[in-house]
């Protein structure tokens, strides 16, 4: 019997540590899992509404507040109507933010009916369903507000749990999951919202920097980050 070499040795070695690798990496792919941000650049995004920086940064997409621009949306190509969104985010503490989900912008000025009541769109204005991170003093990071449509669907007050759970200067993990009517959100693993609406099943998501006026009572730079932007449709 001839005995292996130690440059075969390594070699089979090597092999067997790709093909672990191939499988792990199958195994994830099946679970349905996709990652929206490549980590690298912002392929498969496009900005709407305002003129807030973005860039790349450390494997973040990172948004920077810019004086007299309304806010902004870095937004997904494609839509998405049931799913489970995972992103984890880092946010300045003056710094007013949020995830759109569920979104919409028309191409040309838009009059549409919302629950009765005519409400006419700017051309590009991102609105919708968003997932809102507030690291003000009321906390309510987690709470979901209907941008440009109706305000807020479900805040943040009385939930002290929920509220506590935001960790002011350091990375937090955000949850959302909607499944036809139903929407749920979760900041560090601890529920924040749930509650059941309709006027939108499909939409894109979008990572918004607040806009700061002439940039007087806020000052521009700000930053937020967000990585690990993953999601799963149901």
């Amino acid at each position: 019997m001839n005995t292996p070499t130690r440059g075969s040795r390594r070699s089979l070695m090597f092999l067997a540590l790709t093909s672990a690798l191939f499988l792990v990496g199958t195994v994830r792919a099946a679970d349905g899992w996709v990652n929206l941000f490549n980590g690298k650049n912002l392929d498969g995004w496009e900005q709407h509404s305002g003129k807030a920086l973005y860039r790349v940064e450390d494997g973040c997409v990172v948004g920077t507040t810019v004086a007299n621009t309304g806010n902004s949306f870095l937004c997904t190509k494609k839509t998405y109507g049931d799913f489970i969104l995972e992103f984890e985010f880092l946010v300045a503490k003056d710094m007013n933010s949020g995830v759109q989900f569920r979104s919409e912008f028309y191409t040309k000025e838009t009059e549409a009916d919302i629950r009765g009541k005519k409400k006419k769109f700017p051309a590009d204005r991102v609105f919708g369903y968003q997932y809102e991170i507030d690291p003000a003093a009321r906390a309510w990071t987690g709470g979901v507000y209907d941008e440009a449509r109706r305000g807020w669907l479900a805040d943040l007050k009385g939930k002290e749990t929920a509220q506590r759970a935001f960790k002011q200067g350091g990375w937090n993990k955000a949850r959302i999951e909607c499944k036809g009517d139903h929407i749920q959100t979760w900041i560090n693993d601890v529920k924040a919202a749930d509650l059941k609406d309709d006027v939108t099943l499909r939409g894109i998501i979008a990572l918004q920097v607040h806009g700061i006026g002439d940039g007087t009572k806020k000052k521009p730079g700000e930053e937020i980050r967000w990585r690990n932007i993953r999601l799963k449709e149901l």
